[in-house]
């Protein structure tokens, strides 16, 4: 008899460990991902490039703006997709000295209007506007060696005049103009001071860098180092850029975002490590060349899908105390290229994006963020 006490005693062990097993995802084996810990996401925005590749050059009205972009405001069930948009972009140097000319005024393109900005607060989605991008790394060097100071106090009062954030896009990635940056930011919060409830929209401002650690690392070692910190916050958060191209795995997207929150400390000087609640990460949903992704129009399987349990569950790795990234940003809404697909009808995002706010609960308005 006590060999049938045996035998089943192991058979017990065997099941208990067998049961463990299947109830533990493989992906929840990284050493990456706190496997107790899930947070929710807070920021899950969309840039947003009008109908003329980013450039905001046509007054529009709300009517035909509804026809094409109504599917952030609605998912399908009445709520919106996202719960933030960034107007991309505002040209740095015609903001500095306030040009008035057939596509800006007071420095700020025409199609930025306050009809825009309220059709999206009025569905209780945060607007802000990206200064910068690509396009304009020579307009931010040349803004920035002339005035930062006056771009900041001009980038402030259009904040407030709006009611929206401010996001610095400064893609210059060999020689960045740190000082002059670190001007217009000083000037920039002697009119908005940072805001840890988030109340204030004018106060909302922060900063893209790139996909990983790799490049913009001038620029990235800077905002990491003076501005993200969790001790003494100058910046919101960061997001994490795409990259030239649509990860083809959960696994690459990750290993972008990833490097921000290790840092890198064999660089010279060292990158020091990002607390997750300090970045977002960016996914296309229409390519570089136009082509409208699955991200847009279908969830299951796609990088928001696949990447879910690391954006929510990434330990902090020498920086902050909670696990989990802000979010999401995509790149970008409407038509970011003069060629290829727009995400307008029949091309809209309600079965990628949308869906992927319903299956995460995104919350409408966006919540309070976590500090660290």
């Amino acid at each position: 008899m006590p060999h049938k006490k045996l035998v089943a005693h192991v058979l017990g062990i065997c099941t208990a460990l067998f049961l463990l097993f299947i109830h533990v995802p493989l992906s929840k084996a990284s050493s990456h991902v706190g496997a107790a810990t899930s947070t929710p996401i807070s920021v899950y925005g969309a840039w947003q490039c009008s109908n003329d590749g980013c450039l905001w050059g046509t007054v529009r009205s709300v009517t035909e703006f509804d026809s094409k972009n109504h599917w952030l405001i609605d998912r399908g069930d009445g709520v919106p997709s996202v719960n933030l948009v960034v107007l991309s972009f505002v040209q740095p140097l015609k903001l500095l000295n306030k040009t008035t000319d057939a596509q800006t005024t007071q420095g700020l393109p025409i199609g930025m209007t306050a009809d825009i900005v309220n059709y999206f607060k009025s569905h209780n989605i945060r607007v802000m506007l990206s200064i910068g991008g690509i396009t304009y790394v020579s307009a931010w060097n040349q803004a920035l060696a002339t005035n930062p100071t006056q771009l900041g106090l001009n980038a402030a009062a259009v904040a407030q005049q709006l009611g929206v954030g401010i996001e610095i896009d400064y893609e210059e990635s060999s020689s960045p103009n740190l000082t002059g940056l670190q001007a217009f930011i000083d000037a920039y919060r002697s009119m908005e001071p940072y805001d840890a409830t988030g109340s204030n929209p004018a106060a909302r401002l922060t900063i893209d860098l790139a996909a990983g650690d790799r490049w913009l690392i001038g620029l990235t070692t800077k905002a990491t180092t003076s501005w993200l910190t969790t001790s003494t916050p100058v910046l919101d958060y960061a997001n994490a850029m795409v990259p030239s191209r649509q990860p083809s795995s959960a696994s690459s997207a990750e290993a972008n975002w990833q490097e921000h929150i290790d840092g890198k400390p064999q660089y010279s000087p060292p990158i020091p490590p990002l607390a997750p609640a300090k970045l977002t990460g960016g996914l296309y949903i229409t390519s570089a060349n136009g082509a409208v992704q699955p991200e847009c129009y279908h969830f299951s399987g796609s990088l928001i899908d696949t990447t879910g349990s690391y954006v929510h569950s990434v330990a902090p790795n020498g920086a902050g105390t909670t696990s989990g990234m802000l979010g999401y940003m995509f790149w970008a809404a409407e038509c970011p290229s003069a060629r290829g697909t727009c995400t307008t009808p029949p091309n809209s995002c309600e079965g990628g994006v949308g869906v992927g706010g319903q299956t995460y609960t995104i919350p409408v308005p966006m919540p309070q963020l976590r500090q660290g």
